[in-house]
């Protein structure tokens, strides 16, 4: 029903992944699986109801309708089995700026936020460049995926700290973590009066076998004390709508924070933000099933074609997302060189481990979210210019 091995030419229409490779492999000729988005096709029924929608000949102010709140509601109890209430949704124009949003309306400059690392480069960026101090809680490689490492947490809250921003899922690590797991991070953020923003823009994306749990779905204390930031960007491959959500139970958070957006004119979003939304969650499931199908395939596919022949690049199988996480240290290669070697020796286009934070170096992220023949291409080129390098 859904083409996923269609190869689409992606030149002309501006796309990151291909105008920003010079600037950060050196050159154009690189395969580049760097960006988390797609190389599949946004769904039909996406772009049909944009298309619908343009018949009309007036692109004027829109609001969102109740649709937009009711579906989302639907799809959070079906699909996470939790159970929200209207008024704790709001419109984001975007997950990274609502983390910058949430860091800015709950924090103080010189406030320390604690994080993860390795993880998603921006979440350093919205702290560093709002004039707050980033609080680091590396994670921990256990039988090959990663954990938190709970005794080193506790001792890095101080009275400074107010804010901790979870990745779940993990990104780059792509960990769906366990009730129990956020159980205890939740107690330990409760001990210290420590305000969560949990980032599940990956919630839609965890394989089978795995059941991603909305922090805030935990406990009374997690329910009430969580910030948590949503999107259908992401599984629908429609990240240039800018759409997110949030979903904030607690009144007075909320309050806070939508006021936050009021009088910063940020509170809407475009027309087709909307409109893709609701056209995901109406009709996308048979795709986004299909969709992660395909993208586990290929997974299984690199892990063992890495495992059969570049034994030296070792990948951290994701529990969700199309992001695999490689560890490359066996190269014998600092974290620049190694990123140089797969851009110019390689010909592959790569995110470079250390933007990830500590925990990165000898590292580098792939998407895996293309074509299988495009991924076949990547492998081959890995192998020839590993071996190559090793005459």
């Amino acid at each position: 029903m859904y083409n996923f091995d269609e190869v689409i030419d992606r030149k002309g229409t501006n796309a990151v992944k291909l105008e920003r490779c010079k600037a950060l492999f050196g050159t154009d000729n690189v395969l580049p699986l760097w960006v988390a988005d797609m190389d599949f096709r946004t769904p039909d029924f996406i772009l049909n109801a944009i298309s619908e929608r343009l018949k009309h000949p007036i692109l004027g102010y829109s609001v969102l309708t109740k649709s937009f709140y009711s579906l989302t509601q639907k799809w959070l109890l079906e699909h996470h089995h939790w159970d929200t209430k209207t008024e704790w949704i709001g419109f984001l124009p975007g997950i990274v700026p609502g983390l910058a949003f949430a860091v800015q309306c709950f924090t103080q400059p010189e406030d320390g936020v604690l994080v993860q690392p390795p993880v998603y480069y921006p979440f350093f960026n919205v702290i560093k460049n709002n004039h707050r101090v980033v609080v680091q809680n590396p994670l921990q490689e256990v039988n090959g995926r990663y954990a938190m490492n709970y005794e080193a947490l506790e001792a890095q809250f101080t009275h400074n700290t107010k804010l901790f921003i979870l990745c779940n899922p993990h990104n780059p690590g792509g960990r769906v973590w366990t009730k129990d797991e956020l159980l205890k991070l939740a107690a330990i953020c409760e001990k210290h009066h420590v305000l969560v923003v949990s980032d599940e823009i990956h919630a839609d994306m965890t394989f089978e076998g795995n059941t991603h749990i909305p922090f805030a779905s935990i406990s009374h204390w997690a329910q009430n004390n969580t910030i948590t930031l949503m999107a259908a960007t992401k599984v629908f491959n429609m990240p240039a709508l800018v759409s997110s959500y949030y979903v904030i139970p607690n009144a007075d958070l909320r309050h806070k924070f939508a006021s936050f957006l009021e009088v910063s004119e940020i509170s809407s979003g475009n027309l087709f933000a909307y409109i893709g939304v609701l056209a995901a969650y109406e009709h996308g499931e048979p795709w986004r099933i299909a969709m992660l199908r395909y993208v586990k395939n290929n997974i299984d596919y690199v892990v063992d074609f890495l495992k059969n022949n570049v034994p030296q690049v070792v990948p951290m199988i994701p529990e969700a997302s199309f992001l695999v996480w490689l560890d490359c240290s066996a190269l014998g290669m600092e974290t620049d060189v190694l990123h140089q070697f797969f851009a110019l020796k390689a010909g592959l286009g790569f995110n470079k481990g250390t933007v990830f934070g500590t925990g990165g170096e000898f590292h580098l992220r792939m998407n895996v979210a293309c074509a299988r023949s495009v991924l076949e291409q990547a492998m081959f080129q890995l192998k020839a210019a590993v071996e190559a390098n090793e005459k």
